[in-house]
């Protein structure tokens, strides 16, 4: 009777330790994972710069934080920018509401060159698949270190109270665009790069501020023509249309104040996106 007491003791006694051993094991385990997942999240966080840091090192505005450091990312942005607005063009839905003017398809296609593409954003763009361009790395929209306002609003310099004071905003018209998110390259069309803008300031009208994308090649049809894409505006009572012209139809339109030659003064010249600013 004593020896079976024994064993029925050792039997529970070596329960109890397996038990608390398996617990141990569990306990350690989730100790790993979670330590594993702090230290991701730091990693994660210490990407972004510290919020007192808003050097601007060219003095226009944008924080150089969410300027395009690296020359892969600076590339994505502007095949994904000229592909979103040349996609407008042969779009078969019709086009997005907000798309009514000239600085409209600017700044939807600089948004959603952002954007994580995958197959349902392709889907709510219109597009039968996503392109195999590479995605911009350094943040997407509307996470950016700016939130969903992207588009500087004022003069100034950049400084920690734009994020409170409405410094930056989702809207902006072209002449805001040009002012204080772009930065003046050059009057001849040849120093454009696939992404750029070419500014025109027709006098007389009640929105003078015209903008124009310039392709470079197409994305959709083999062909050494450069184009540049735009939208009308409204004309008389319709909604105006997206159109895209190639550099010699434009050189070679009816109407010379749009000749993006340096005679013509209506011709502004071609900017670039301050965030692509240090590629030069």
């Amino acid at each position: 009777m004593t020896c079976k007491i024994k064993r029925r003791t050792a039997v529970v006694t070596l329960s109890i330790v397996a038990l608390l051993c398996s617990s141990i094991i569990v306990a350690w385990a989730r100790f790993m994972r979670s330590t594993r997942a702090g230290a991701s999240a730091i990693t994660s966080v210490s990407t972004h710069p510290p919020l007192s840091d808003f050097t601007d090192s060219y003095g226009d505005g944008t924080p150089d934080f969410v300027r395009l450091s690296s020359e892969p990312d600076r590339q994505a942005f502007r095949r994904w920018f000229a592909f979103l607005a040349e996609a407008q063009y042969y779009r078969r839905a019709p086009l997005p509401d907000e798309i009514d003017d000239c600085a409209a398809l600017l700044r939807f296609a600089y948004r959603e060159a952002l954007r994580h593409h995958d197959g349902d954003w392709a889907s709510a763009m219109a597009l039968q698949v996503a392109p195999a361009i590479p995605p911009v790395a350094k943040y997407e929209f509307p996470h950016t270190p700016l939130g969903a306002g992207i588009f500087r609003v004022r003069d100034g310099q950049s400084a920690a109270e734009d994020l409170r004071d409405g410094a930056f905003a989702e809207f902006a018209d072209a002449n805001t665009l040009r002012r204080f998110n772009t930065y003046f390259v050059s009057r001849e069309v040849r120093a454009a790069q696939r992404g750029d803008l070419l500014f025109f300031r027709q006098f007389g009208q009640s929105s003078p501020y015209h903008a124009m994308i310039f392709l470079g090649r197409s994305q959709f049809e083999p062909g050494p023509e450069s184009y540049v894409v735009y939208h009308t505006g409204p004309i008389g009572k319709s909604a105006g249309e997206i159109r895209r012209l190639a550099l010699s139809e434009l050189f070679a339109h009816p109407e010379a104040r749009w000749h993006p030659v340096r005679g013509n003064p209506a011709f502004l010249g071609v900017y670039r996106w301050n965030i692509l600013r240090g590629a030069d």
